[in-house]
């Protein structure tokens, strides 16, 4: 990924209001673009597939295949496009089950507006981003 060229992302959320908030955060940064959006993990991983974005923000409780599963695939079949899971939960030890499962970054949903530019921003760098380490 380089600073020139455009930064493709995909959104991946079951709730179409969040995919719609994030979409409008993330479109607001120059030469960055959501290329795409999934309702569910299955979803993220054949948009994955299709669309090649460089960067992945997916929820990590979904319906049919969770975040961490569909990190861990698509990581595994696509390992050039990096993940960063946005979570309402703040549980002991989740950082480490994240990058296990190849996200690359982790940000609250409570600190998305905050963070979440800061989080893409470093994995287009090829750096990881967690917002918190417990």
């Amino acid at each position: 990924m380089t600073d020139a060229k455009q930064l493709r992302i995909l959104v991946v959320d079951d709730q179409p209001y969040v995919r719609r908030a994030v979409r409008s955060l993330l479109e607001s940064q120059n030469n960055w673009v959501v290329c795409g959006e999934a309702a569910d993990g299955i979803e993220a991983i054949s948009k994955t597939e299709e669309l090649n974005p460089d960067v992945v923000v997916m929820d990590m409780s979904m319906p049919r295949f969770n975040g961490l599963e569909a990190a861990r695939a698509i990581r595994q079949d696509f390992p050039r496009s990096r993940v960063v899971i946005l979570t309402l939960h703040d549980l002991p030890g989740l950082p480490a089950l994240a990058q296990r499962a190849g996200a690359q970054g982790l940000v609250l949903k409570s600190d998305s507006n905050r963070f979440l530019i800061s989080a893409i921003a470093h994995l287009a760098r090829e750096q990881s981003f967690f917002t918190y380490k417990n």
